[in-house]
This record gives C-alpha cells, sequence and structure tokens, in this order.
C-alpha cells in the first residue's frame, strides 16, 4: 500500500471518528455561542475606546480567541493516540499495512482542519453579517487576518497536543499536561508578565522576551495592533512590541513563530512515535 492509501485510509478513520464524536459541531457551538454573545455586546451604544457595532465584536473575537483556540486544540489532539493505544485500535491498524508516519499525520491532518474550518466559517460570517445586516463597514483585512493568526495559533497548541498525547501514556498525566500547557500559555499573557516582574524584580528585556517566545502572546499582538497599534488593550508589553516592532511585524511574528512552534512539536511527536513502541 502505497504512503498516499495509508494516509487516505487513516485520514478516512479519523474523519468517522470525529463525525461520530460531533467535534465539528462542537466547534462551531463554541464559536457560534462567542460570536453571538459578542454581537449583542457589540451593538449596545458605547464610547468605550472608540468602538460600537462590528468593529467593537471583532475585537472582542480576536481577544476571546487567543484563549479559546489553545484549549481547543489541546482538547481535541492531547489524547488521540493515548485513546487509540488504550482501545486497541493502534494494534488493530498496525496489523495492516499502515505505517507510523502515516497515522499520524492523517490523524493530525484530520483533526486540525476539524478545528479550523469551522473558525473560518465563524470569522467570515461575522464580517458578512455587519456588513449585510448591521450595514457597517467592516474591515476585511483584519477579518483576513484573524484567520491567519487562528489558523497559526491552532497549528501550535495541535502540535503541542499531540506531543503530549504521545509522549505522556498515563490518561490522568495527559489531562494534567494539557491544562499546565494551556495555562502557561495564558498565565504568560501582559499581567502574568508583569506581576512577575514586579515580585521578583527582573529585567524588563527579560520580561519582552519571554512575551514574544509566547505563542498565545504573539498572536494576540498580531490581531489587536492589526485593528489599532495604540489601542490600552494591547498592555504595557504589547504596546513597547507595538511601537518597536510595528503592525507587519508583529502580523509576521504572530503567525510564523506559532507555526515553528507548532512544527516543532510536531516534529518532536512523529520522531517518538515513530522511534518508540508506540503500543
Amino acid at each position: 500500500m502505497t504512503v498516499a492509501r495509508q494516509l487516505r485510509a487513516v485520514a478516512c478513520l479519523e474523519l468517522a471518528e470525529v463525525r461520530r464524536s460531533r467535534w465539528i459541531l462542537f466547534c462551531l457551538a463554541v464559536y457560534g455561542i462567542l460570536g453571538a454573545g459578542l454581537v449583542l455586546v457589540g451593538l449596545r451604544e458605547s464610547t468605550l475606546l472608540g468602538f460600537t457595532g462590528i468593529g467593537r465584536v471583532l475585537l472582542g473575537f480576536a481577544q476571546a480567541l487567543v484563549l479559546v483556540l489553545p484549549l481547543l486544540a489541546l482538547t481535541a489532539v492531547g489524547q488521540v493516540v493515548g485513546r487509540a493505544r488504550d482501545d486497541g485500535t493502534l494494534e488493530l491498524l498496525f496489523g495492516h499495512p499502515i505505517g507510523r508516519g502515516a497515522y499520524i499525520a492523517g490523524v493530525t491532518l484530520v483533526r486540525y482542519l476539524a478545528l479550523l474550518a469551522p473558525l473560518a466559517v465563524m470569522v467570515v460570517g461575522l464580517g458578512v453579517y455587519g456588513q449585510l445586516v448591521l450595514g457597517d463597514q467592516v474591515a476585511w483585512p483584519f477579518v483576513w487576518r484573524t484567520l491567519a493568526v487562528g489558523a497559526a495559533l491552532l497549528w501550535a497548541f495541535t502540535g503541542v497536543g499531540l506531543a503530549i498525547s504521545v509522549l505522556v501514556r498515563s490518561p490522568a498525566r495527559a489531562v494534567i499536561a494539557v491544562i499546565l500547557a494551556w495555562g502557561l500559555g495564558v498565565a504568560l499573557l501582559d499581567f502574568g508578565l508583569i506581576a512577575v516582574m514586579l515580585r521578583w524584580r527582573i529585567d524588563a528585556h527579560a520580561v519582552f522576551t519571554l512575551a514574544a517566545l509566547n505563542p498565545v502572546e504573539d498572536a494576540r499582538l498580531a490581531l489587536l495592533s492589526g485593528l489599532d497599534p495604540d489601542l490600552a488593550t494591547l498592555g504595557p508589553v504589547g504596546f513597547y512590541l507595538a511601537t518597536r516592532l510595528g503592525p507587519a511585524l508583529l502580523f509576521v511574528l504572530g503567525v510564523v513563530w506559532p507555526l515553528a512552534v507548532g512544527a516543532g512539536a510536531w516534529a518532536l511527536a512523529f520522531r517518538s512515535f515513530r522511534r518508540d513502541d508506540p503500543i
């Protein structure tokens, strides 16, 4: 069996599992509830930061995405290999002419697309709703920026989640690792880093370096700087980086670095899965 046929077979099996578990519907529901809530808030008149309507919706949606997307990706992928190992799926699959590399690639592809497709529908849907229903002038470049940054952030934590699933064999420890990975990404945002700097008197440049190494912070700054680089919502770290780098470089950083983190974690999982006994 060729590699392409192996990949297609694994992808079909994994897609059936995703459909059975209704994961795509769950993602759509999460994005939909988030978007609907922000639409209701955005329709209220407010002078806060000068935003009303769809502009305020997109601003709130972008800030919420950087917290929701890593958790969704880690939850979707963090135990996929462990469950297949425990229920005997791996042993059954590898009794057929299916390679380990094809299995990892097929699972990754299906799970990532199952996370990305609902996000694309919701982001574009918000833009269309704002323009056709609300009659607002939609900043479409920001919509595409949101989709690009969201896709990169999803890939980063899909790779991290797969690494956890492959390297951590205990289901309970895998859950803890998923929570810690998400918590670490959230804790190293502006407020957490500033608190660390004040508590232990860490040099400010070290704080900025930690912020730049956090894909969640990079994605957040790439999104917010695209809407208005002078917003106070960027926070002190974000304002410093936005001033030094500018919106264009922040966008590059918010896409390239999460992609690199995801690729590195995925390569680690791929190498470990092929080298060690997966069963």
